[in-house]
């Protein structure tokens, strides 16, 4: 019912906002100064929005709003605006952010390129003739169809990773492509073939890619979990709000960001929507459909193109804030809608 109910409130604000035209924009480019003027409109819209976190909304650590590619507010209960932050799942999406730069450079040829042309040792590991079909499309959509245990944490998405020659030696219990299964020991498998393809650690070639480009603060990495500022989060939405362009110059390839935030599948739990490449994409209208890296227990980077818009959020990580899902109830009830009198405070 939790995931029913998350569904039908994202589809909702899907369906709001301005007109299509707007949606089709590539985001306007990110900006690191603000008016006095701007500062004060900002200050009224999103009046009262740190009392509701800090008061009502405890699980939510931290909070950035960035609306036509500037921060227009933040929060952090710690104070502390350069603290690496959790990112928990989330990480996947900026995981698929550096495939599609591997694309753009050759190193790899496409998503639909075999799994085992790129890590040929793999081949032996599962005598399954299917798993030989495998490409990395299917990794980044999460229907490689492998085998899970059928357990609490895999049904919540909460599973631990296994290394990823277990993870590609595991049975097949469905076809390649045919059978969305929310699977964290995929990502292990992404970071392996990134780093067979690249020929560096991962660490080295994000920082390469990504960390540097867009000025992140250098992450920690916890095996396939990355830890961020908050607002370089809010960066890696706005990269993607941009189709992959950051300073007029592409980062990552557009085709790649359209489809990576695309419906490829109808996806499911944990978060109960549709699943694009590493992003979870809401159901909606708009030319450009609004998508969300989901990390358990509420870090996410919401992105709605139709208004410009993006927030990233990091909270407690524990079951407990997972089911009270309070970082969304924030961007649902508070941002979204400080967000909107932001734009409709606008000068003309």
């Amino acid at each position: 019912m939790r995931h029913r109910s998350l569904w039908i409130a994202l589809s909702l604000l899907a369906c709001l906002g301005p007109g299509a035209a707007h949606a089709q924009s590539a985001g306007h480019a990110w900006r690191t100064s603000a008016t006095p003027s701007e500062q004060a409109l900002d200050a009224t819209a999103f009046k009262g929005a740190g009392e509701v976190l800090a008061q009502q909304l405890t699980d939510v650590e931290s909070a950035m709003v960035v609306l036509r590619g500037r921060v227009v507010y933040s929060y952090y209960r710690d104070g502390d605006a350069d603290r690496l932050r959790d990112t928990q799942s989330a990480s996947k999406s900026a995981l698929s952010a550096l495939v599609g730069t591997a694309i753009a450079q050759g190193r790899i040829a496409s998503v639909d390129q075999r799994v085992t042309e790129l890590v040929p040792e793999w081949a032996p590991l599962n005598s399954d003739p299917r798993a030989a079909t495998i490409t990395l499309r299917h990794l980044l959509t999460l229907t490689p169809g492998f085998s899970q245990a059928d357990t609490p944490r895999t049904r919540a998405g909460t599973a631990a990773p296994l290394p990823p020659q277990e993870a590609w030696a595991r049975p097949l219990a469905a076809e390649p492509g045919q059978v969305f299964a929310y699977d964290n020991s995929v990502t292990p498998l992404v970071v392996a073939v990134l780093e067979k393809t690249t020929g560096m650690p991962l660490a080295d070639y994000a920082r390469q890619q990504l960390v540097g480009p867009l000025g992140f603060a250098e992450p920690r990495y916890q095996g396939s979990i990355v830890h961020l500022r908050t607002l370089d989060m809010a960066k890696l939405g706005q990269l993607y709000l941009q189709r992959g362009q950051w300073d007029g110059k592409p980062l990552v390839p557009a085709a790649y960001v359209d489809a990576s935030v695309q419906a490829q599948s109808a996806g499911g739990p944990p978060a109960g929507l549709h699943y694009g490449q590493l992003w979870w994409v809401v159901p909606g209208k708009a030319p450009r459909p609004t998508f969300m890296a989901s990390g358990w227990g509420g870090q996410l980077i919401w992105v709605y193109p139709p208004l410009d818009l993006v927030v990233a959020t990091t909270s407690t990580v524990s079951a407990e804030s997972g089911q009270r899902g309070q970082a969304l109830q924030w961007i649902r009830q508070q941002a979204f809608a400080a967000a909107q009198r932001r734009v409709a405070a606008e000068p003309n």
